[in-house]
Parts: structure tokens; sequence; C-alpha cells
């Protein structure tokens, strides 16, 4: 049986939320054509040059892959919705094929844990893209429950940044996610 995978709640700023637009969502990613196609109509517009340089990505709740050039908020490429990871991604060819070459999951809007990865890895193999066995940069997240202010946890630190209060070791940046 599937394990039923956690649902990442947008909890970044407000006025971030605001710019999302009906429509203007991330490029739905479903196999490497359909890749292939975005990052060649991409490269040809001014403001994006280089494949190689990360996109912003979600993973939606069906499970696909959206892309968004990288200096897109996370909750427009979502439409607003949840998403089961998010993160920046670059890719480059290899062997005459389109190939993974970094994954994070660096998104301070939906802030996905680290866990998340086997939903980028099952939407990239649904799309057929090669990918990394996991994130080549691995971002953790936690909400200070004393002063309730985002962290992000360095080198196994579990201290709140703002007010020196431990971080939970369990993923907590949205008590109320599914």
């Amino acid at each position: 049986m599937e394990e039923r995978r956690r649902r990442y709640r947008y909890v970044g700023p407000a006025e971030l939320r605001a710019l999302v637009r009906p429509g203007n969502e991330g490029r739905r990613i479903r196999s490497a054509a359909d890749f292939d196609a975005w990052a060649s109509a991409s490269a040809s517009t001014s403001t994006r040059t280089e494949p190689a340089e990360p996109f912003t990505f979600v993973v939606d709740t069906a499970g696909v892959l959206r892309l968004a050039p990288r200096r897109s908020e996370h909750v427009a490429c979502a439409g607003g919705g949840p998403v089961l990871s998010a993160g920046e991604i670059g890719f480059r060819r290899e062997s005459g094929r389109w190939a993974v070459h970094e994954v994070s999951n660096q998104s301070t809007g939906y802030c996905p844990d680290p866990g998340s990865w086997p939903a980028v890895a099952d939407a990239l193999d649904a799309a057929g893209l090669a990918h990394p066995p996991g994130f080549t940069h691995e971002v953790v997240f936690r909400r200070c429950p004393a002063c309730r202010e985002l962290n992000i946890v360095r080198e196994d630190d579990f201290v709140c940044v703002f007010c020196d209060g431990a971080l939970p070791r369990k993923w907590n940046v949205d008590d109320d996610a599914a």
C-alpha cells in the first residue's frame, strides 16, 4: 500500500500569495518532450538564457512536476495550492537527453522537509527525466515553538536563531498540514 504523502501548504508572506493569478501556474512537465519544449521556449526569452541555471519547481498534489523561471515564487508556480514538494532544480543534457543536475527543497514559501524527495523522484521518473538519488542540497526548516519564527537549521544545530530556543527534530512548520 502506498504511503500517504504530506501535503505542504503555503506558509510564506501574504503579499506573495497575492501574486497568484489563475492560468499563470508553472508549466506541467509530464514527459521529456514537455521539458524540452519548455526549456527551448524559455531559453529563447530575454529572462532565460541558460537551461543549467536552476528553475523554480513544485510537485503538485497530482504528483506532476511544474516548472517556472528561477526567480518565480513557488506559490505562483503552484497556483496557490498545496504541494508535495518544492524547491529549485537545474538540468543539463547527458547522452542526448535531459537529466537533473542539481535539485534542492529550497522553498521558504512551502518549507518542505527533505522527506519530500520521493514525490520529486516519482514526478521526474514519470516525466522520463534522469535524476540523482536524492536532493543535492537539503534544507531543514523548523518553526520555533517558543517565538514561532521560521528557521533554517544549519550544521545540525537545532537552536532558534531568533530566541535561542530549542527546535524540534521533527518537521513542524505547519502543524495543520495534511
